[in-house]
């Protein structure tokens, strides 16, 4: 992970940028918020501690809440996201374990595997950061209409930056 270091700096302030100038900006009708800054917590390497993960995921998160102005509502759904990740690879890992060095992305481990992992994650963020925000019960179906299409959104964002990404990974190894 040392050696990829500079990569996921790079990572971590591309997808920064790219939320707080770019999709931040997009809302659909107040339903559809797209958040592809958890993809940074998706792609790290399989070796990473819990509690790295934990940290990433909290500096993630406030960087986030930062530009948004949300006091923590990113920070705490993507720490929750990160907290689950290591029990969603768990799930989900082949009989033969995963390949050292491997990363989990799309290219690795096949469409398949990479939806279901990313799915969940993205579920889960999604559910934790909209059900923090409403904070009440009132508003549930309305709320669970905005976690739906924001995670549709998302997932076609992430598949569509693992694609653009698999050549950019292949020309580095």
């Amino acid at each position: 992970m040392i050696n990829h270091l500079p990569r996921y700096i790079f990572n971590f302030i591309f997808l920064i940028l790219i939320q707080v100038t770019v999709l931040n900006n997009i809302q659909f009708s107040g339903y559809v918020n797209p958040y592809l800054y958890i993809l940074f917590i998706i792609t790290l390497p399989f070796e990473t501690p819990g509690w790295l993960l934990l940290v990433l995921g909290f500096l993630t998160g406030v960087t986030i809440d930062i530009f948004s102005n949300t006091l923590g509502m990113h920070a705490s759904a993507t720490v929750f996201m990160a907290y689950l990740r290591p029990f969603i690879l768990r799930a989900f890992a082949p009989r033969d374990e995963y390949q050292p060095g491997s990363l989990p992305l799309m290219h690795h481990y096949g469409f398949s595997w990479f939806f279901r992992y990313s799915i969940l994650l993205v579920l889960a963020h999604h559910i934790f950061l909209f059900f923090v925000e409403v904070f009440s019960m009132s508003h549930f179906f309305s709320t669970l209409w905005r976690v739906i299409a924001s995670s549709v959104f998302t997932m076609i964002l992430i598949l569509i930056a693992q694609l653009f990404g698999r050549g950019n990974n292949k020309a580095r190894q």
